[in-house]
């Protein structure tokens, strides 16, 4: 069976690739993901806000951004709990370039135009083999239109795109208005693949102590439903590459995921509660699911159950949630 897959231009010799994890931070672990099967690596992300965070225009959109009260910065990720620092991020990057093969995608977190495109140069110069645009952003101010939040994002891929000449890849919410619509412009802008979805982490509450809790929890397969919708809507409209993220626990989630369509498949958290080398069971059950279908590469079902290719395609639309409708008994 052949499982090698093409990702924004890069040759990788399997869909599955390690997303952007902590566990990407020491280059042994690297060499592991490359030995177990992983097609390319997601380093962890470089957050500008870290490195930069006494600057009044860091204050300025963490203000913009949340416009609540203090306690609302917890509604972030600890960023200096999950940043290894600008130098040591660049030396890993060209650390694992020395002694592994498959592509290194540099993954950025930033805040400011300037630092969008400061780092993405510095992350190509070390060496990466391609950037992922980590944009987490919460538009909390009351006041900023939807066109506003379109105009940022847009405008980082544009300012990236125009700084580096390596592919760009853009993790996005799933929360745009017109999701397709937006695929497309960001398309124009300059993006080489998306990455559907980044996945917020949510506050709670703890009632007991009135504090604001931001608790970790790792994805479960029941989350891939989202993703895999918009995955098999744009498959094939948008001359780009689609990269799946969320939910993947085993080679079903995969599976399901080159189904709709997606060139790669990110995964982490199955990484986490089994180990990197749960990489090489990924990829053998794909190739024992390949060999009891009849498929002979990945092309040959990549996107067939997407709304392109399906029998009926009504099955994406409303008339499908009318049918589910119908048939609740009471």
């Amino acid at each position: 069976m052949k499982i090698d897959s093409t990702y924004m231009g890069l040759k990788l010799k399997s869909p599955i690739v390690v997303s952007a994890c902590t566990l990407s931070e020491k280059i042994d672990n690297i060499l592991k993901m490359e030995d177990s099967g992983a097609g390319a690596v997601v380093l962890f992300s470089l957050f500008e806000e870290q490195i930069k965070k006494e600057e009044a225009s860091f204050k300025g959109v963490m203000w913009q951004t949340t416009n609540s009260f203090a306690e609302a910065l917890d509604y972030f990720p600890n960023a200096e709990d999950f940043n290894m620092g600008t130098d040591l991020y660049l030396e890993n990057i060209r650390k694992a370039k020395e002694r592994v093969k498959i592509p290194i995608i540099a993954s950025l977190n930033g805040i400011t135009n300037e630092g969008w495109i400061y780092y993405s140069k510095l992350m190509e110069q070390a060496g990466a083999d391609g950037i992922e645009v980590n944009i987490f952003f919460i538009p909390g101010d009351i006041g900023m239109s939807s066109a506003e939040v379109e105009h940022r994002y847009l405008n980082i891929i544009d300012n990236i795109k125009q700084t580096v000449k390596i592919p760009v890849a853009v993790k996005l919410n799933p929360y745009f208005s017109a999701m397709g619509n937006m695929s497309f412009r960001m398309k124009k802008a300059g993006a080489d693949a998306l990455v559907l979805f980044n996945r917020f982490y949510q506050p709670d509450f703890d009632i007991n102590e009135l504090t604001i809790k931001t608790d970790l929890h790792f994805s479960e397969s029941d989350e891939i439903k989202l993703p895999l919708l918009w995955i098999a809507l744009l498959y094939d409209k948008l001359n780009l590459s689609l990269a799946a993220t969320t939910g993947v626990q085993s080679a079903i989630e995969v599976i399901k995921y080159i189904l709709a369509g997606a060139d790669v498949v990110m995964t982490a958290s199955s990484l986490y509660k089994n180990g990197i080398t749960y990489l090489k069971t990924l990829n053998t059950e794909l190739e024992d699911w390949m060999y009891r279908m009849g498929f002979e590469d990945l092309e040959s079902f990549r996107g067939n159950m997407s709304q392109k290719n399906i029998a009926d395609p009504t099955g994406y639309e409303r008339s499908n949630y009318i049918k589910i409708l119908e048939g609740v008994k009471y």
